[in-house]
């Protein structure tokens, strides 16, 4: 068995390759990105221009997308969540996190991919990268239990 670039567990001749390859269309925004992401595994960049609204294609570039996808190490596709995108809808947003690593390390790309159906395909448009959120640290009083789970005051155990 030949597991999916894309995590799905699925064999990757009954996931992405019959999007990638043109035998299938993807259903929902969410199954284009996956395919999107086992074509930037296998670098088959026809598939990812292809793959692109092309209202939003200005500025692709092939051979740098070739060179980036052929010099990096892929470690995985996320799916943090989707927002539309099914097979009756016309817009999605899936999120997600792509790992790899490349000459300047580890790596993970976190973005909120649009979508958009353009004669009954499902088409990348845009992605919007996602920032890390700041920590927020809560401040525990001296009489507040402890943060430990000990059940003792915080005064009485690690304050």
């Amino acid at each position: 068995m030949n597991n999916c670039p894309c995590g799905s567990g699925n064999d990757y001749a009954a996931c992405c390759e019959p999007i990638i390859t043109g035998k299938k269309k993807a259903e929902t925004a969410e199954q284009l990105m996956r395919a999107r992401y086992s074509a930037h595994v296998k670098v088959d960049v026809d598939f990812l221009y292809n793959s692109t609204h092309p209202d939003f294609r200005e500025g692709y570039d092939h051979k740098a997308t070739k060179t980036w996808a052929e010099n990096s190490e892929w470690h995985g596709l996320e799916i943090l969540g989707t927002t539309d995108g099914g097979p009756d809808d016309e817009k999605g947003e899936v999120e997600f996190i792509a790992r790899f690593r490349n000459k300047d390390g580890t790596r993970s790309h976190h973005e909120r991919g649009q979508f958009k159906r353009k004669r009954k395909k499902w088409l990348f448009t845009e992605g919007k990268m996602v920032k890390a959120q700041p920590l927020s640290v809560t401040k525990i009083g001296r009489n507040d239990p402890c943060s430990c789970g000990s059940g003792k005051k915080y005064k009485k155990c690690c304050g």
